[in-house]
């Protein structure tokens, strides 16, 4: 027995050297730089070596895939079914046109106006554009974190030992390494906010809170090797003003918010997040909500008025689709963040799937699941657009100015614009879109009053 106990303390010995060479070399090349903002182009390193990999591995898949005659995947880019920008009235005249021949003037019904309605149901039931965007993104090249597609099965053995050889460096390197940081960030998160929090107001604390957010989302974007683009800084965001982003995943605020400095909106949570909110809350005014409050939608617009009056406050960080949208597209706004009249600055954000998706299906994975994936990703590369900020027209109802940021979110990112709200996630379509379009055809059979007049 006292044989071992040398062996022992030569395990010991070894195990507190590494993990004191690990906590250096965290200290040196990635917290410190991430306190001063600070890159030595590492992680840029990494990314381009992953991409070379990817792409011999794509090449030699389909290869392999050709030379046992099997058929290749490819994931339908723009929809299985190519659809026309037109309207109802449009595609009604045109099927009358090529089967009764009866004009669209003709105020009444016809057997042929069914085809439509048939058509849209079917191409609805095949291709719905709704569904699809809750999940997955598709890939046309493998990333070496997936084996379930058709294409990705056995090939060779050198595309097996480098997909085992994948497995051992996120799990057993990088995993660990990102738990260290995550913790280290939330950590000083917690500790740094609730000291600052007894400091009195005044400049000195409002600017420690800030570089205290700052270092510590700088920290947490290092833990999941973010790799992020920012484009026309000059646009970012400034105080008495709302930022409003689409919404891919919860880390769309540690995103934003390690280049910029933002009171945070959002409901009142239990367990550790409850605790991080507290403290946060000591050392900057961020806006959070009771479960009971944020369904009064008059007294969250009271408080986020309250908030954007005073211009010595930071800018609301506010996603107005309410949920997570797969990385294609962008959904319906609630009109809540711009009925206050306040500027709003448009952020589109965009995730590069090749290296990990970025998405939350949120009813599907909850949250430790979700960020056990992010964290045994190869990484999250993703670029950030600022857009000039915008104001509401003086007849411009919130609706349409909630649409027309959209729209320019959407065209800027490269996302999908689409009208309908991202709570069909769980919820049923809603009676008035099925109304509308009862209303839209009503019309052209009753027609106008103008039209039953002169009749």
């Amino acid at each position: 027995m006292f044989l071992l106990l040398p062996f022992d303390s030569l395990v010991v010995n070894l195990l507190g050297i590494s993990i004191t060479v690990l906590f250096t070399l965290l200290l040196v090349f990635i917290i410190v730089p991430a306190i001063f903002g600070v890159s030595f182009g590492i992680r840029k390193v990494y990314m381009k070596t992953l991409l070379k990999i990817f792409q011999w591995a794509t090449l030699r898949i389909e290869r392999g895939a050709k030379e046992k005659n099997h058929p290749l995947y490819k994931p339908y880019v723009n929809g299985i079914i190519a659809k026309e920008p037109t309207s109802l009235e449009e595609e009604i005249k045109q099927i009358r046109r090529s089967g009764s021949g009866k004009a669209l003037d003709t105020p009444e019904f016809e057997l042929s106006d069914i085809f439509y309605f048939c058509r849209k149901g079917i191409e609805t039931i095949m291709d719905d554009e709704v569904t699809k965007r809750f999940s997955a993104e598709e890939l046309e090249s493998w990333n070496l974190l997936s084996r379930t597609n058709y294409n990705f099965q056995y090939i060779s053995l050198r595309l097996t030992v480098l997909w085992g050889l994948g497995v051992l460096i996120r799990y057993c390197f990088l995993l660990p390494l990102r738990i260290a940081l995550a913790f280290t960030g939330i950590s000083l998160l917690v500790t740094g906010t609730t000291v600052v929090g007894y400091l009195p107001n005044g400049r000195c604390k409002e600017f420690l809170s800030k570089h205290v957010h700052l270092m510590c989302y700088r920290i947490c974007v290092r833990a999941l090797t973010a790799i992020i683009t920012y484009h026309d800084r000059e646009n970012r965001p400034r105080n008495g003003g709302i930022c409003v982003a689409n919404h891919t995943s919860p880390i769309d605020v540690i995103i934003l918010a390690s280049d910029g400095y933002y009171a945070m909106v959002g409901q009142i949570h239990g367990g550790l997040m409850g605790v991080i909110q507290r403290a946060m809350v000591k050392a900057c005014p961020h806006v959070w909500f009771e479960r009971s409050e944020v369904k009064d939608r008059h007294l969250v617009a009271k408080r986020l008025t309250e908030h954007v009056q005073d211009k010595s406050k930071l800018p609301i960080l506010i996603f107005p689709e309410g949920t997570c949208i797969n990385n294609t597209s962008v959904m319906m706004f609630k009109k809540g963040s711009f009925e206050i009249g306040a500027t709003v600055y448009p952020v589109a954000i965009k995730y590069d799937p090749q290296f990990g998706d970025a998405f939350w299906n949120s009813s599907k994975y909850g949250m430790v699941t979700y960020l056990l994936r992010m964290m045994t990703s190869w990484a999250i590369v993703c670029s950030v657009w600022y857009l000039p900020p915008m104001t509401r027209q003086p007849e411009e109802d919130a609706v349409h100015f909630a649409n027309r940021v959209k729209s320019a979110i959407a065209r800027q990112g490269g996302l999908v614009d689409l009208l309908w709200d991202g709570g069909l996630k769980r919820e049923k379509v809603k009676d008035a879109f099925k109304e509308e379009q009862q209303k839209l055809y009503s019309k052209m059979i009753v027609g106008s009053h103008k039209d039953r007049s002169r009749s």
